[in-house]
């Protein structure tokens, strides 16, 4: 597993207006040593990775990105000989990935983009010389990792790639049974059809992921909320509307359960930004305004600036304007 931290942590500054200069006074640092660490050419500290981490304001996922010692020795084993691969190995990848989409709450995308892209490929090697009761388990792992790519590259529009990743991420979801990380990939198609302006490929991914063998319940509402939306915007009323009463059905269905680990986000708030996008495209503009502002509201704060949701934000204004 390759050792992003100093490409990332680069990035974060960069973007969050430092040099290494200024980031070292700001640490009280040492500016010779950070920049050997942000260089890569010496690895970092916990200590320094956590004051990196709240300096840019990563919220734990900066940090949570370097492996320890033993972990960082597990993985490098598993990596040599992929055939030895162990349980550990495999909770020390999926625990990377989750920091990895935790800074996709915080970061720029584009400066995810090349870590993301790199670890991706590590996984996905490792996975083809695995062998062994772990394998299985690996695959999700990377079905993830690769699907989290597609949509990293979704945001930076770079949709071709983006859907070839989506699409091998399906194959690699349905050849392990995994029915939410298939229509999570689904649902991703769809979104890059929102971004393109495409109600069909909307109406499509959104009701293929909403009809997914073994998705989530609360994945099931926000896509068929989502394929209405497409079905509204093609003038297509009375199905867009069925559409809403099925994701009005499994309410109760959904309301006990937590997300799915691999869908975090998909709370009852997360959900209502998709009934504010549903309603805005039905016409319905004071419902949407109601949705959205509820919907944004309710985010965990550390989600309410995310890159992502700045599409919410747009459709806010649209339905405000309108209604």
């Amino acid at each position: 597993m390759r050792d992003d931290f100093a490409d990332l942590s680069r990035r974060a500054l960069r973007d969050s207006g430092y040099s290494i200069k200024a980031a070292a006074r700001a640490l009280n640092y040492d500016v010779a040593y950070l920049s050997r660490v942000l260089n890569g050419k010496q690895r970092t500290s916990a200590k320094l990775a956590s004051a990196l981490d709240s300096l840019v304001g990563a919220d734990g996922a900066l940090a949570a990105t370097v492996l320890d010692g033993d972990n960082r020795e597990r993985v490098k084993r598993s990596a040599a000989n992929p055939s030895r691969l162990d349980a550990g190995t495999v909770d020390a990848l999926a625990g990377v990935l989750a920091a990895y989409r935790r800074l996709d709450d915080t970061a720029e995308p584009g400066s995810l983009v090349p870590a993301t892209m790199a670890q991706m490929g590590e996984v996905t090697r490792m996975l083809r010389g695995a062998r062994g009761p772990h394998k299985d388990r690996l695959a999700e792992v990377a079905s993830e990792w690769v699907q989290f790519s597609g949509w990293m590259l979704a945001q930076v529009r770079k949709d071709s790639e983006a859907v070839r990743l989506l699409n091998d991420a399906l194959e690699l979801a349905d050849e392990i049974g995994n029915g939410t990380l298939a229509a999570q990939a689904l649902n991703f198609k769809g979104y890059v059809s929102r971004q393109q302006n495409r109600p069909q490929g909307i109406a499509r991914w959104f009701a293929a992921a909403a009809t997914t063998p073994g998705a989530h319940p609360a994945q099931r509402i926000g896509d068929f909320l989502q394929a209405a939306a497409g079905m509204a915007t093609m003038g297509e009323l009375d199905a867009a509307l069925r559409m809403v009463e099925e994701a009005e059905g499994l309410t109760d269905e959904a309301a006990p359960l937590p997300p799915p680990d691999t869908a975090y986000w998909l709370t009852p708030a997360f959900n209502r930004l998709n009934m504010g996008l549903c309603a805005l495209a039905l016409g319905r503009y004071s419902e949407a305004v109601d949705h959205l502002k509820s919907g944004l509201a309710g985010l965990p704060e550390e989600l309410r600036d995310a890159p992502w949701s700045w599409e919410h934000r747009d459709a806010l204004r649209r339905a405000s304007e309108a209604a």
